[in-house]
């Protein structure tokens, strides 16, 4: 529960998520603080452990990987990063028109990468993250209303050339839902 309260205020504060793995300087912020105006509606915190967690190469552990759904359909993968240094290192996969090819498998376009650390500005007392725009991909298995999940991957590259690369797998634990308010279903789902 400890490790939950820290990632849910990063998730909330950014709604387009969190942050960055490598440098401690400021990246270059491609979004005015206006555009970010979403709410999350839907998170869901998921037990595991990262097999692979790679910025530009460079290997990270991460505590853990949540699902944020927003208000306007923007979905993020989260990844709360283990840095001892630096409790608000979160980068987040992001992207919007996710699809379910069948009830245990969804897929996200990536269009932007969200990078946040301890050095971003702050709102209200928490960092807004630096938002690449980026192309790629993330596959979750398994089903949230069955509170189940048994991987997660994603792959992206920003428009700076930096490479991202996610792999979750989860230890069995069911998944924690919380719906904070309701909002229309963003996903396209051919069996409804």
């Amino acid at each position: 529960m400890r490790l939950c309260r820290p990632v849910l205020a990063a998730l909330l504060v950014a709604l387009a998520s969190p942050c960055f793995a490598e440098t401690s300087k400021p990246l270059p912020v491609n979004n005015p603080l206006a555009q970010q105006n979403a709410f999350i509606d839907l998170l869901a915190l998921m037990s595991g452990h990262c097999k692979t967690f790679r910025v530009q190469g460079r290997t990270f552990p991460c505590k853990t990987v949540a699902y944020a759904h927003g208000d306007k359909g923007r979905v993020n993968f989260a990844v709360a990063v283990d840095d001892p240094s630096d409790d608000s290192h979160v980068v987040s996969f992001s992207g919007e028109n996710g699809k379910r090819a069948d009830d245990n498998s969804y897929e996200l376009p990536i269009d932007r990468m969200l990078l946040n650390s301890k050095d971003r500005p702050k709102v209200d007392g928490l960092p807004v993250p630096a938002e690449q725009t980026s192309t790629g991909l993330c596959r979750q298995t398994g089903n949230f209303a069955a509170r189940k999940v048994n991987d997660v991957t994603c792959s992206a590259t920003d428009n700076e050339g930096r490479t991202y690369e996610l792999l979750f797998v989860s230890d069995g634990t069911p998944v924690s839902v919380r719906r904070i308010r309701q909002s229309v279903p963003s996903i396209q789902d051919p069996f409804k």
